[in-house]
Parts: structure tokens; sequence; C-alpha cells
């Protein structure tokens, strides 16, 4: 077999940016299905019953299974916006790594009452916390409880809907306790911000994978500056390795795609683990910011009850 055959390596395809119409090959298939020529549909329609055999495959082999030539698998390729049959396998590969547990998900399953819902929400809430838990060092959440006690600006940073969720709730807790805090979720404006940082600086990053090009990449620039770095993420990824204090925990997700990802509620509970010690640790601020906070509240709606500070 020769190289241009060899089976592709999900894990290791190259960039697919600006090449709009191949990163979803799968949906492609669907798209352009009917409105292929003649001898393309027959490609199209073996390969969409043969998803995960198609790697496997020389052009001749799919061409020859397909009773149609390897022009035509070319062209088939090309209609989906592929450069050739390689790059149409690689995108494939990429796809399924991706995309099996939902093809195999059962679209007619039942719908599950309220409080059958409820329940499978709460069950998943207390497991995660429990394995977060059993996980965490919390040495490391000293260190990082002093770094933030220390530090003169805190930025908080995620990429993505979890982790930015959880960046800019962080930032909620701290600005409260008198610790200039902010967040940042936007990719650029999160490079350029970690650029202003420096010695006695801290920059706090959440990230579910830990992988994301630009948490890492701004995890080393502030790093470059002299700013400390903590982050929550899973263990032996690039952000924990790069990271001067990671906080890492293994949270796996449930198989059921339906349910909203469980890892955000672990990061939470971190985020307010440090910050009732940050606040404890510095009870006198804490107590005289709260009371400030509370009193301009009541200046802005008149009620004085018991009520969330600012929730």
């Amino acid at each position: 077999m020769t190289k241009t055959d060899s089976n592709p390596a999900p894990n290791q395809l190259p960039p697919n940016k600006g090449k709009p119409g191949v990163t979803d090959v799968i949906s492609a298939l669907s798209h352009h299905d009917g409105h292929f020529a003649a001898q393309e549909q027959k490609v199209a329609d073996y390969v969409k019953g043969h998803l995960e055999e198609i790697s496997s495959m020389t052009i001749g082999d799919l061409a020859k299974n397909c009773g149609v030539s390897k022009p035509t698998v070319i062209r088939f390729c090309r209609t989906l916006g592929c450069d050739g049959f390689r790059e149409f396998k690689l995108r494939l590969a990429q796809n399924l790594a991706v995309s099996i547990q939902y093809l195999s998900a059962n679209p007619e399953q039942s719908v599950l009452g309220s409080d059958t819902a409820l329940d499978q929400v709460l069950g998943a809430l207390f497991a995660t916390a429990n394995a977060m838990r059993q996980q965490i060092d919390t040495d490391a959440l000293d260190e990082a409880k002093t770094a933030i006690l220390n530090t003169r600006h805190l930025l908080f940073a995620g990429i993505g809907g979890g982790s930015s969720t959880v960046a800019h709730e962080a930032s909620n807790r701290f600005f409260r306790l008198g610790i200039p805090s902010f967040a940042a979720s936007d990719s650029y404006i999160l490079q350029m911000r970690a650029a202003t940082l420096g010695p006695g600086d801290v920059l706090f990053l959440i990230s579910a994978s830990g992988e994301a090009d630009a948490i890492v990449g701004a995890a080393e620039i502030a790093a470059g500056y002299g700013a400390t770095t903590i982050c929550i993420t899973k263990p032996n990824t690039r952000l924990a390795n790069v990271a001067k204090i990671p906080i890492v925990v293994d949270i796996p997700e449930d198989s059921d795609i339906y349910k909203p990802t469980a890892s955000r509620y672990a990061h939470l509970t971190l985020i307010d683990a440090l910050a009732m010690s940050v606040a404890q640790d510095m009870s006198k601020e804490t107590v005289e910011n709260l009371r400030r906070i509370r009193a301009s509240l009541t200046a802005y709606h008149g009620r004085t009850g018991p009520q969330p500070l600012g929730d």
C-alpha cells in the first residue's frame, strides 16, 4: 500500500481553516444526496452504508466496490469540497471520531418526564462532585489561594460555552472580595490581555479539554511576562503542563448525548471553594466590601431583607 493510501490518523489531521464545505463530509453527503451525477451517486450510496470501512480502502478498492472508475471517485470527493480521495478519507475519519455516538443515538427513544430528567441531572451532579472530591490535590488549591491573596490583578479566562461561563462566574465571585478581577472569553482579547500581565498578576484559566490553542497560548504569554498562571483542567494536557499551578480533575462525561456536560459543576465548585477560602483569609476586607455592596443595592432597589449579593 502506498503512502497516499495509508490509513488516516484522526488525531493528526491538518487544520481545515478557510476551506468551507469540507469540515463535515457526513453532513455534505446528506446535503448533496440526490443531486450527485449518476455515477457519483453510486459512490455516495456505498459510502453512506460503509462509513467505518472507507478509511482502510484505497481509491481502487472504493471504485471497484461501487462499480465506477477512479476518476469518478475523485469527482465525487471534489463535489464534497475535498481536494481528492486522501483528504476525503481524512475528513471522514475525523468526523467519525467525534460523531459516532451521535450517529448511533436512537432518535425515537421515549421522552423523559420532568421529574425523571431532574433526577438524572441531579444524579450526574452528585456523581461529578464525588469524582472531583476524590481527585483534587488540596495543596494545589492552597497554592492558588496564596497567589490570589497576593495578586494585584486577577484575570479569568475560558473559551467555549461551559468554560467561558465558569470564567465569568469566577470574576463575579472575586470582585466582591475587593480583588480587581475580570473575565475574558474572546480568543483575540485574551491574547492581548495576557500580554499586559506581569509579576504580581494572576491569569486563571478554565478549560474542560486543556487543549484549546487560545488558552494554552495565553498561559504561555502571561508566564513569559512573569505573571502567575493557574488553571482548572484535565490532567496530562497541554494546559496542565504549562500552567504554574495546575488544579486537575478528570470528569468522565455521560454517554447520554442529550444530557448537558457535568464537568462545569466541578469547575464551579472549585471556584466557590477558592472564593470562600480567600474570603475567610482576608475576612476584614471581605466583610467591609460585602457590607458596601449590600448597602449600595439597598439604596438602589430599597429592599432590606436577606437576599443574594447581586446575583
